[in-house]
């Protein structure tokens, strides 16, 4: 392999193993400048998008320990890897796909996990992790508000008794 290739390589598989996940999507078709626009996209949402050879990234994902891509990689293909949550990434790809139909969502990876499309678009139908965060705390806190409420309550009763005695008298 040429020094480029293999720099390219490194590049690609220093890139993979840095990230907890990565989605690989099927461009042909697609305008520079739906690119561009999906890579703005992509970075709004803590991701990026690279075009690469499927030769070069075959032998990345094997010096990155990504298990067997059983010829998955055909035609015009760029990969999608970032360092924030996937589900964000997958909204992104699958939005862009539903107003763009030339890109393809082919395939991923989470956590060494291979997702096919249909668990691609899963993710991107659940809610982000802030408003999952959201949901947890708010449950955690919950049993604690009731708690409060339910000990005021008493001392809240005898008050209002106690005002209706004086306003009565």
């Amino acid at each position: 392999m040429r020094a480029e290739k293999q720099l390219l390589t490194k590049e690609y598989a220093a890139r993979l193993n840095t990230s907890p996940f990565f989605i690989v999507v099927g461009y042909q078709g697609l305008k520079v400048s739906h690119l561009t626009e999906l890579r703005k996209r992509l970075k709004t949402a803590g991701a990026e998008i690279h075009v690469v050879k499927n030769s070069i990234f075959r032998v990345a994902a094997k010096e990155a320990g990504v298990a067997e891509l059983n010829g998955s990689l055909t035609g015009q293909m760029a990969v999608v890897t970032g360092q924030k949550d996937i589900s964000a990434a997958a909204k992104v790809l699958k939005n862009f796909s539903a107003e763009f139909d030339k890109l393809k969502i082919k395939f991923g990876f989470l956590n060494n996990q291979r997702l096919e499309e249909a668990g691609i678009v899963a993710l991107a139908d659940l809610p982000s992790l802030d408003v999952l965060r959201a949901k947890i705390l708010g449950l955690l806190v919950a049993p604690a508000t009731k708690l409060a409420t339910v000990i005021n309550t008493p001392a809240v009763q005898l008050a209002q008794v106690i005002k209706a005695k004086s306003e009565k008298a």
